[in-house]
C-alpha cells in the first residue's frame, strides 16, 4: 500500500509546484500617484502624493471638510520626505520620512507633520505621533482642476513648498543649512579619499575659494593636490586662491601653468582664451 501512495503523493507534489503564480490587474486609479523632488543644495526634498480632481464639485467644505484632518491628497496619506535637519515654517525638523496633513478652515489652516508616514487616507492618524503643527492661510489662486504640489527653490539654502487644488492655495517655507551640510559633507568625503587622487582635494579648495572661506585650509588642499597631480583645473583654482591672499607672484605663476596645461589638455579653445584675458589684467595688480 505504501509503495502505492509514494507516487500519488510525488504526483500532487509536482502539481502544486507547477501552479502558475496568481495574475492580478494593476488598480487603475482616477487620482493617478506622483512624487515630486527638489534638491536645495546637497539636500533634497519630495512628496510622494495622489492627485485628485475637482470634476465640477464643490471641495473646500465639502469634498473635504472643514475642521477634519485631510490626507492632503487621495488615497494613501501625502509623504514628505527630508534628506536632511531643516527648519519647516521656522520650526527644526529631523530628516526623516512623515505623513503630511491639513486641517482646513474657510480663514486658516493648520499643516501637520505626523510621524507615521505611510498610511490610507487618514484613518489611523493619531495626533499624539504630530511631529509639528502650524498655521497657514490660504490664498486665492487660478483654477487648478488635479491637485498640484510645487517645490520653488529660493536660493542654496532653502524653497517655499506650495498646494494648489480648485481655486486655493497654501505654502510653507522650507530651509537647509546648506553650509554646514555641505561642510559636513566635504570632510567626511575627505576622511575617504586616497592620497593618490588630486580631485577631491581640488574640490574642497574651489569650495573654499567659491565661498570666500576657509582661506588657510583652502590653501592647504590644493597644494596637496598639486602634489598628487596638475591640471589645468588645480592651477586654476591655486592662482585664485593666492591671488585671494594677495601673493600674486605665485598666483601668476599658477594661472600661467593652468594656460600652459590647458593648450593640450583638451579645455575648449574658450576657456583658454579668457584665463589669458584674466592674466594680462593680473598682471597689472602687481
Amino acid at each position: 500500500m505504501r509503495s502505492l501512495l509514494l507516487p500519488a503523493l510525488l504526483a500532487t507534489s509536482l502539481v502544486a509546484q507547477d501552479k502558475p503564480a496568481p495574475v492580478r490587474l494593476t488598480p487603475l486609479r482616477v487620482s493617478p500617484a506622483a512624487t515630486l523632488s527638489q534638491e536645495i543644495g546637497i539636500s533634497k526634498i519630495e512628496l510622494t502624493f495622489a492627485r485628485p480632481a475637482v470634476k465640477g464639485r464643490k471641495i473646500w467644505g465639502e469634498v473635504v471638510p472643514y475642521g477634519q484632518v485631510w490626507r492632503a491628497g487621495a488615497n494613501g496619506a501625502t509623504v514628505f520626505t527630508l534628506s536632511h535637519p531643516a527648519k519647516v515654517a521656522g520650526k527644526d525638523v529631523p530628516a526623516g520620512t512623515y505623513g503630511f496633513f491639513v486641517i482646513p478652515s474657510e480663514k486658516s489652516w493648520t499643516l501637520i507633520l505626523n510621524r507615521k508616514a505611510k498610511q490610507w487616507g487618514a484613518y489611523e492618524y493619531k495626533k499624539e505621533e504630530d511631529v509639528m503643527r502650524w498655521e497657514a492661510t490660504p490664498q486665492a489662486a487660478a483654477h487648478q482642476e488635479y491637485l498640484e504640489y510645487r517645490v520653488l527653490p529660493t536660493g542654496l539654502d532653502g524653497a517655499v513648498v506650495e498646494l494648489g487644488w480648485e481655486k486655493l492655495k497654501v505654502s510653507f517655507p522650507v530651509a537647509f543649512d546648506t553650509r554646514a551640510i555641505y561642510w559636513a559633507h566635504l570632510e567626511d568625503k575627505l576622511k575617504q579619499a586616497p592620497e593618490t587622487d588630486w580631485v577631491p582635494w581640488y574640490q574642497a579648495a574651489k569650495y573654499c575659494q567659491d565661498q570666500a572661506i576657509e582661506a588657510q585650509k583652502a590653501l592647504g588642499w590644493i597644494e596637496k593636490s598639486l602634489k598628487i597631480g596638475e591640471s589645468f583645473w588645480n592651477h586654476e583654482t591655486a592662482a585664485r586662491i593666492y591671488k585671494d591672499a594677495k601673493r600674486m607672484p605665485e598666483a601668476l605663476t599658477h594661472l600661467q601653468k593652468a594656460i600652459d596645461l590647458s593648450k593640450p589638455g583638451g579645455a575648449p579653445k574658450e576657456y583658454t582664451e579668457n584665463l589669458e584675458k584674466e592674466l594680462a589684467a593680473w598682471k597689472g595688480l602687481k
